[in-house]
């Protein structure tokens, strides 16, 4: 399916690696010119020399999200190098140590708020304006299945994400009549080299499988114990990269404010 993205351009933060790496991949491979956004040059440089080498197009931006002088130069820099930014991808964010309420600082739940609410925040409020003056955007706010569903564990970052859900709906109504779309989507247990690592350390340590065996044989054993799903494996990152694929294109051009749960079913509610 020709998602018409050919010749947009979009700024996807955290893309140096990841989901948002995925996300960046995704979005180039539609034709779209893609902003890599990260701190670290030597990854984010990668990613883009990746996206070349499939005969897309990639630029690089630096910056520290959680400092408002760096955002602003950052945006600034993808709108000169691109042109212009008619999709904002706001992924970066993410949790530190999954600690309970008792041990939780008051600092931590600052922290996740700054992390994930305030940096997506400071990135929309400057591109946010273009997009209306243009009559065309697309805003796609990465939360999580914690915000609808949150563990006991982590309160801060679950907070946060319920917080980015309520931004993204606030966001819409208030875009909706400029041609502006604003959406999230809650991705559930995602494939990473770091969840990887986790479960084959827990399948030794419990004795469920040997650690060293196969993925499948490790997914197999150990997902049950962490979280449900109904589907019986984890997602992958490409999963999360062409639900934003959509939902950035003209095709999705009447669906706003909405939370796209990309998760196996997990979630026991409509």
């Amino acid at each position: 399916m020709d998602l018409r993205l050919n010749g947009k351009r979009a700024l996807i933060t955290g893309s140096s690696i990841g989901i948002g790496e995925a996300i960046a991949h995704g979005l180039a491979a539609e034709g779209v010119a893609v902003a890599v956004h990260g701190r670290d040059q030597r990854r984010a440089d990668q990613v883009a020399k990746e996206i070349a080498a499939a005969g897309g197009k990639a630029v690089v931006v630096l910056g520290d999200l959680t400092n408002d002088d760096d955002v602003r130069r950052m945006a600034d820099e993808a709108l000169r190098l691109l042109g212009g930014i008619d999709i904002l991808v706001n992924n970066a964010g993410g949790s530190g140590d999954k600690q309970i309420w008792e041990s939780t600082p008051v600092s931590d739940w600052a922290t996740a708020y700054d992390r994930n609410v305030l940096a997506a925040v400071r990135v929309t409020r400057i591109l946010l304006p273009k997009m209306r003056a243009a009559g065309w955007g697309r805003v796609v706010n990465v939360s999580s299945l914690a915000g609808m569903m949150p563990p006991a564990t982590g309160p801060d970052y679950s907070a946060a994400k319920a917080a980015m859900n309520n931004m993204t709906v606030s966001l819409s109504k208030a875009a909706a009549g400029d041609g502006v779309t604003v959406n999230a989507i809650s991705p559930g247990t995602i494939f990473t080299p770091r969840l990887e690592a986790a479960f084959r350390k827990m399948a030794a340590s419990n004795g469920w499988v040997d650690g060293n065996a196969a993925w499948p044989d490790i997914e197999r054993a150990v997902l049950p114990h962490v979280v449900q799903v109904p589907m019986g494996k984890v997602g992958q990152a490409a999963d999360i990269a062409h639900a934003v694929a959509f939902l950035c294109s003209p095709l999705a051009g009447y669906i706003t404010g909405v939370d796209l749960r990309i998760d196996g079913g997990v979630l026991p509610s409509l």
